[in-house]
Parts: C-alpha cells; sequence; structure tokens
C-alpha cells in the first residue's frame, strides 16, 4: 500500500477516536454507495453528522482543511442527500471537517464543525 494511502487510513482512525472521545456515535466510516463515499458518518446528540478528514504530513503548502473544495463540498452534499434519503433519516444535518497534519514530529488534529453547508 503507498504511503499516503496509510497516511490517510492512520488519519481517518485518528479522527474516529477523537469525535468518539467527544461524544459522537460512530455509524459508519468510509460509507461508499454508487458514486458516494463519505469518510465518517455520527451522530452528535440530535444531528446526523458527515465528517470529511483530510490528512497530510505538513502544512508547509497549508492547511488539509484547504483541500475540501467547493467541489468536494457538493460532492459530501449530495451523498448526504443520498444517504439521508435512503435510511430515512429525520434528524438535522451537518457537514464537519476533521483536518490532520501527521508525521514523526507532529500529530495535530482541527475539528471544524459545520464547515460548510448546501446552497439550496
Amino acid at each position: 500500500m503507498a504511503d499516503h494511502n496509510l497516511l490517510g487510513e492512520r488519519g481517518e482512525q485518528l479522527a474516529k477516536n477523537y469525535l468518539e472521545n467527544l461524544g459522537y456515535q460512530i455509524v459508519a466510516t468510509n460509507w461508499q454507495e454508487r458514486k458516494f463515499e463519505i469518510d465518517v458518518i455520527a451522530i452528535d446528540q440530535n444531528e446526523v453528522v458527515f465528517v470529511e478528514v483530510k490528512t497530510r504530513s505538513t502544512s508547509f503548502f497549508g492547511g488539509p482543511e484547504e483541500a475540501v473544495t467547493n467541489k468536494k463540498q457538493q460532492h459530501l452534499i449530495n451523498g448526504a442527500d443520498f444517504y439521508i434519503q435512503k435510511n430515512e433519516i429525520d434528524l438535522e444535518a451537518r457537514f464537519d471537517v476533521v483536518a490532520i497534519v501527521l508525521n514523526s514530529n507532529e500529530e495535530e488534529i482541527k475539528h471544524i464543525q459545520d464547515a460548510f453547508a448546501p446552497n439550496f
């Protein structure tokens, strides 16, 4: 497996543990259906939370969260809509980003709650 894939897997595990420690109930990780993929789906109080995890080995070129472009946001929104309808979820939805810088010297987790919202 390529190093960047291992880094991504380690980051997603760190994010999952971090969210569980905050009291989130993890519903799914690496959920995939059709063309959609969502890193983490969780319940936080009365909201279903769709979490995009971005992991980088350095923040030299900017924070990992900067990789969540408008196009990526729209893809996540569409995937969340599909998930909500398919599973008949009756909760408010929220989109979070967990940005992780992870290397031999550093482990930094930045959690951005309500990072973006659908534009209808």
